[in-house]
């Protein structure tokens, strides 16, 4: 499928829940596919923000090159992201090849695919987040849910201002931001 490339890429992204076997099996994938570089990183697809490997390799790519993922959703699941990855793709000159379902934006019915599959990427993140709000809902309900823990020492906050410190000195000595000792200050927290 991707003998006639003069330059493969692989992109393996690695959601931070999926267990080592999983990755190990993502990675064989793409071997097998005729990968030569691949490239790994453990974070979420929900967003582009801190996704460093796949700015590397987009920069990385010519034309001609591939793009190779085992499963849309590891590249994103924000269909606007994918989209735009493709977009970006396209410009290069290089191509995205999915290997779970087999579709490459090569093909005719790939740009078609990408959209769809991005599409119900996106609707299933949101699906998640709708079930873990009702999870969290139901959870305090019964009152087994408070939430995590709080990482600002709001009574310290409030001692040291009463004591005469101002934001900046007494965001240093706690080691938060600013932003938090004003949020506490204001009745944010």
């Amino acid at each position: 499928m991707l003998q006639d490339c003069p330059f493969y890429a692989a992109l393996w992204l690695c959601p931070c829940l999926i267990h080592r076997s999983g990755l190990r099996f993502q990675e064989a994938r793409l071997r097998d596919a005729g990968c030569e570089v691949i490239r790994a990183e453990r974070v979420s697809g929900t967003s582009r923000d801190g996704r460093d490997e796949l700015a590397r390799i987009m920069e990385f790519l010519h034309a001609g090159d591939e793009l190779v993922v085992v499963k849309l959703d590891r590249l994103g699941r924000s269909t606007r992201d994918v989209l735009n990855l493709v977009h970006e793709l396209e410009a290069k000159g290089a191509a995205l090849t999915v290997l779970e379902p087999a579709f490459s934006t090569k093909d005719a019915a790939g740009p078609i695919l990408v959209t769809v599959l991005g599409m119900v990427a996106e609707m299933e993140r949101r699906f998640i987040r709708e079930r873990q709000q009702a999870g969290i809902e139901a959870a305090k309900a019964k009152g087994v849910y408070r939430g995590r823990k709080p990482s600002v020492p709001v009574e310290k906050v409030r001692h040291m201002r009463e004591a005469g410190h101002g934001p900046t000195a007494i965001a240093k000595a706690l080691g938060i931001s600013r932003m938090s000792v004003h949020r506490v200050l204001s009745g944010q927290e």
